[in-house]
């Protein structure tokens, strides 16, 4: 239930926000940016969900700092680690294929920019998961695999050509 109260809120926000300034920019910049919006609604059903309502709960369990000894998890056989590493590259190659479609101009330095923002995300995500729930740690293998699965997806996005394929799409 809690979880429904996250996505009533990103609902309202994107109806009453995004969408008309989306409009404006285009067919493409639009559905682009609804589905990166839509991806981005299910990284945080994944990974910090619910949000709003652990919020007047933030300062009430001990904050776990993140591990940052790098694939940890193989090294001491620990948990279901190749599951692990798997979902997180592949929870961020959508990143990574829809994050140039989101660009309308400037196309300079698109992979940088496609792995940086990448990283960003993932940081955030990793910083706040404790912060939100007393149970979850971030991990510094995540924010690598993460950052990788975002790599994968720009040279999937230069091998398929989206753009192209949307231009089609919408014509």
């Amino acid at each position: 239930m809690k979880i429904w109260i996250d996505i009533l809120f990103l609902t309202i926000l994107y109806i009453f926000v995004f969408h008309k300034s989306w409009k404006k920019q285009g067919k493409q910049i639009f559905l682009s940016k609804t589905l990166m919006y839509i991806y981005l609604g299910f990284v945080l059903h994944l990974t910090l969900m619910p949000v709003l309502t652990s919020l007047p709960f933030v300062f009430d369990h001990p904050y776990h700092p993140m591990n940052l000894i790098p694939f940890a998890g193989v090294m001491n056989n620990r948990g279901d680690f190749i599951r692990q590493v798997g979902f997180n590259i592949i929870m961020t190659i959508p990143f990574g294929f829809l994050f140039p479609l989101t660009k309308k101009y400037s196309k300079k330095n698109l992979f940088l920019k496609t792995v940086m923002s990448t990283f960003l995300l993932s940081l955030c995500v990793e910083l706040l998961q404790p912060l939100l729930h007393e149970f979850r740690v971030g991990d510094i293998t995540d924010l690598i695999t993460n950052t990788t699965g975002g790599a994968i997806g720009y040279i999937l996005y230069i091998i398929l050509q989206p753009n192209k394929l949307l231009n089609y799409l919408i014509h």
